[in-house]
């Protein structure tokens, strides 16, 4: 398609509200769900850190028992 100048591009023969608007609703979604996408995978990172951390406290816990309990 062939615009004389930058106004008639941007008017896009009378649609161009509509144009312009759905690529602005199009790219803030697209970057709305990239962030999600980021702060998701942060936040499982937090959480499998977390459970490693449980896990290796729960299992010291234990070897301090049986060697508390062998102890005795």
């Amino acid at each position: 398609m062939h615009f004389d100048s930058f106004a008639a591009f941007i008017d896009m023969g009378g649609y161009g509200f509509y144009v312009w608007t759905s690529f602005i609703v199009t790219f803030v979604g697209i970057y709305t769900l990239f962030i999600e996408q980021k702060w998701r995978k942060k936040q499982l990172k937090l959480a499998v850190v977390k459970e490693n951390d449980r896990i290796q406290r729960i299992k010291k816990a234990k070897e301090k028992a049986s060697q508390a309990n062998s102890d005795e």
